[in-house]
Formats: C-alpha cells, sequence, structure tokens
C-alpha cells in the first residue's frame, strides 16, 4: 500500500460517472462543487484522495489523476440511505441551513453514521504515512477527526466545513449533539467559510464541554484546537481562459441570439435544493411580470437547476413543485417562442457554464443560507469586459467578499422584486466600477490562496503549502 504525506478525505471522489476512452479516470465537476474547488491544487499535487465512487456494494482499483491517487470506499445500499441520504442530507443539511426544511431525526441513521465514519477514518490511517497531513472535509464525515486521532496520534488532521455552522440554539436540537462535536473537535485546525461559524463552535464547546475558548482556539481534554474562517474560493485563471476561447465566446453570441436578443437575460444557476431560494427567485419574477415591471419580448430568465440527491423524498417534491411554478408563469406569461423562463434541470460542463455566464446581463444567485456559493465568483471570474450585474443573497458566503454585488434579503420578495429592477436599470459605468472591483478582489483570493492559506495554518513549517502546484 503506497503511502501519501497528504491525504484528502470527502464523501465523494472527484471522478467523471463516464469513463474516458482510453478508460483514464477524469474530474467530475459540478457548479460550485468541491471538485470545482480542489480541481487546481490536487490535480497535480502528490496527494491521495479517500471517497465513495458513487457505486453501490463497490469499490474498484481506480488509475491516479496526474499525482493524484484514489482510494474508494464501498457503501451498500442500507448505507447510502442511513449515512447519505439519512444522516448528512436530511439531519444535518436542513439543520445546518438554519433549518430552512425540517431536519428529521432518526437512530438508526446515527448508528450508520458513525460506523461509515469510521471507515473512512480506518482508510486515511491507513495510507497516511507518518506525520503525514491528512484535511478530511464537510459535514458528511464530521466524526472523522476524533475517529483518525485515536487511530493514527501522529498525524495533522485538518477538518474544513463547507456549508454553514448553525447557532447554538440550533445544533442543541441535535440528539448527538455532543459526540458530533468532539468529532470535529478532534482536528488540530478546523476551518469554516465565515468567521460567526466558529464562533458558534466555541459557545458550543463552552457549553457542552465547559472547555476554555479564545476568539481563534479551544482548549479541551489538554489539547489546542484551532479554529478560524478560510473563505473558499475558486481556480479564477481556469474560469477567465475558459471564458476567453473562441468556442466559448461563440457560444455565448449563439445562446443570446437562440435567447431572441432579449435586451436583458437574467441568469441563475443552482443545484435543485431547497437552500437555493429558486422558488422565493420564481416568485418575485413572476410578481414583475404580473405587475408590468418586466416584459417578456424583452427580458428572459434562464434558471439552470442541477439535479441533486434525486433519491431523497423533498427533493423530488421540490422539483415538482419548481417545474409547476415555471410551467404556470410561462402558461400565464409566456408568448408563442417566446417563454417567460428558460428552465434547464441538467448539468453542463465547464465550457458551458462559462458561455452562459458571458450571456447574463444579471446573474441572480440568492440561496436562502449558503456557506459561500462558488457560482457567484465563477460568474465575476468570466466577465473580462467588467459588464454585468451580480444580485447576491446577504446569506451566501460570498457577501462577505463581492460587497460590490447588488447585495439582497431573498425571503423578502419585494426587496428582491426592487434589486432585480436596480440590477437591471442600474447605469453602465456604476456596473463597471462594481465588478472591477469584485474582480481585483479575486484576482489575489482565488482557491490556490485558500489552500496555500489553510495548510500553511494547519503545518507551519510550509512544507504542504509549499508542495502545491497548479
Amino acid at each position: 500500500m503506497r503511502q501519501s504525506s497528504l491525504v484528502v478525505v470527502a464523501n465523494r471522489l472527484p471522478l467523471d460517472d463516464n469513463a474516458a476512452p482510453d478508460g483514464a479516470c477524469e474530474w467530475r465537476r459540478s457548479p460550485g462543487g468541491l471538485a470545482s474547488a480542489l480541481h487546481a491544487i490536487l490535480q497535480q499535487t502528490p496527494a491521495t484522495w479517500i471517497g465513495w465512487d458513487g457505486g453501490i456494494d463497490t469499490a474498484p482499483a481506480l488509475p491516479d489523476i496526474g499525482t493524484l491517487r484514489i482510494r474508494p470506499v464501498a457503501l451498500s445500499e442500507e448505507e447510502l440511505r442511513g449515512y447519505y441520504e439519512g444522516f448528512a442530507n436530511s439531519t444535518l443539511w436542513p439543520l445546518y441551513h438554519d433549518a430552512v426544511e425540517q431536519p428529521v431525526f432518526d437512530r438508526g441513521w446515527w448508528e450508520t453514521y458513525r460506523d461509515v465514519n469510521r471507515r473512512f477514518a480506518e482508510a486515511a490511517a491507513e495510507v497516511a504515512e507518518p506525520g503525514a497531513a491528512i484535511w478530511v472535509q464537510d459535514y458528511h464525515l464530521q466524526l472523522v477527526p476524533q475517529l483518525l486521532r485515536e487511530l493514527r496520534p501522529d498525524v495533522l488532521i485538518g477538518f474544513f466545513l463547507h456549508v454553514p455552522f448553525p447557532p447554538p440554539e440550533l445544533f442543541m436540537q441535535l440528539p448527538r449533539r455532543s459526540e458530533l462535536l468532539r468529532g470535529m473537535l478532534g482536528a488540530d485546525l478546523v476551518g469554516f467559510q465565515r468567521p460567526q461559524a466558529a464562533h458558534n463552535v466555541a459557545q458550543l464547546a463552552v457549553k457542552l464541554f465547559g472547555a476554555r475558548t479564545t476568539d481563534d482556539q479551544i482548549t479541551l481534554d489538554g489539547r489546542v484546537v484551532r479554529t478560524r474562517a478560510f473563505p473558499i474560493s475558486i481556480d479564477v485563471a481556469e474560469m477567465q481562459a475558459l471564458a476567453a476561447r473562441p468556442d466559448v465566446v461563440g457560444h455565448a453570441e449563439q445562446l443570446r441570439a437562440d435567447l431572441g436578443q432579449p435586451r436583458r437575460v437574467l441568469l441563475s444557476v443552482d443545484r435543485l435544493d431547497y437552500t437555493k431560494g429558486i422558488e422565493h427567485r420564481l416568485t418575485a419574477y413572476s410578481e414583475l411580470l404580473r405587475d408590468g415591471r418586466v416584459k417578456v419580448r424583452d427580458t428572459v430568465m434562464v434558471q439552470v437547476a442541477v439535479p441533486s440527491r434525486e433519491r431523497v423524498d423533498s427533493y423530488r417534491v421540490l422539483r415538482d413543485r419548481i417545474e409547476g411554478e415555471v410551467g404556470r408563469i410561462n402558461g400565464e406569461y409566456g408568448r408563442v417562442g417566446e417563454p417567460a423562463i428558460h428552465y434547464l434541470n441538467q448539468s453542463f460542463d465547464r465550457a458551458e457554464l462559462a458561455a452562459l455566464y458571458q450571456t447574463a446581463d444579471v446573474m441572480v444567485v440568492t440561496p436562502l443560507r449558503d456557506g459561500m456559493n462558488l457560482v457567484a465568483k465563477e460568474f465575476v471570474a468570466a466577465r473580462a469586459a467588467n459588464t454585468g450585474a451580480l444580485v447576491l443573497s446577504e446569506f451566501a458566503g460570498a457577501a462577505a467578499e463581492l460587497e460590490d454585488a447588488f447585495l439582497v434579503n431573498p425571503h423578502d420578495v419585494d426587496g428582491l422584486k426592487t434589486t432585480l429592477l436596480q440590477a437591471m436599470d442600474a447605469d453602465p459605468a456604476d456596473l463597471e466600477r462594481r465588478m472591477t472591483a469584485m474582480r481585483e478582489h479575486l484576482a489575489t483570493h482565488d482557491i490556490l490562496a485558500w489552500a496555500r492559506a489553510y495548510l500553511t495554518a494547519l503545518d507551519h513549517t510550509g512544507r504542504l503549502a509549499a508542495g502545491l502546484r497548479r
């Protein structure tokens, strides 16, 4: 068994579901997904990635991706239901997103979640060389840090939470709250998207364990756990290069023509998830059409909803509701050959996304709650001409960085309508000023800067950060 000095542990392997013609593995990319975020820093960095390959009861030997070794972890059908669809996505996900959807508590799910977390921890312990760094990703694997500490006390353990961490009063609803918090605090460094999350964890550590805390560390059982915000970003250079490709520019022009050359194109690209605020957005747009503030003859909305967690009941219900509402709006306000909304429930590759980003006049990113939202950053990176408007939810982590976006409370439908009109009717000089400022921020806060900041904080020698290559 080959061992690595850097091990990444995540729920999914970053692999395309379809093998390449030559049998090689390829990166699986999705809008704003974990694989998209880590693609730039791991494809050329010696490391091992541990995760589920998406199959049932299989853990096939998989070839390397560049210098990245792939180690699959098998899940049974029962484990998929209990660990992934159950505890991770029907208990933790809604609770961590301010209970937008009511979380479900099931004792059987917890037991499966715990058992699967142990298997991931054991796989990481096996492939980590002495003194290695193991970087655990996200809420699916929140018990892994403490399990690793018991299995491999010699390694450095990092944990990064990509989603929000809830306020203490919500987290305290969890029946297994102490085990979950202690699992996370098994890490040497716990990273979050925003400082408030670190503050929430510190409050809970005091309440549940009587720990001593400061702004950036928690002392628990005689050991110091460092906590800090590391806002994640994107591969800015990759998106800029994609957006500049002649075929992508040509595709954007064709998309604009296919849409009927409207005066204004509004675009949203989301996973199909109840946290993304799609229904609130549709309500606001429908009312603008109803009130005559927007006309189908000169404005069109394009809503991309990438399929997500289709086996979970609440997601199937959400899809049906959204499709029904899109049909109602198009039936009421559309014209022959001119729908009010183009709705696409499908995945797009990176080049297609770059073309879509250039097609839009207004990018509408209005989640009810989001750890970061990398789609907003991808849109900004794709706008080389410094044109276009970004309407961004105050409750997305990206709002703390992209302050020149048109910020909005998506729960306030009237406020959302007003903000959409402001963005559509904004002076071009104002839009250029806003976009220039946001692009300048991204230029120095890309995915490589994020990874270097985190790994430098985890390993003060600088060895890990120095090993990152583009």
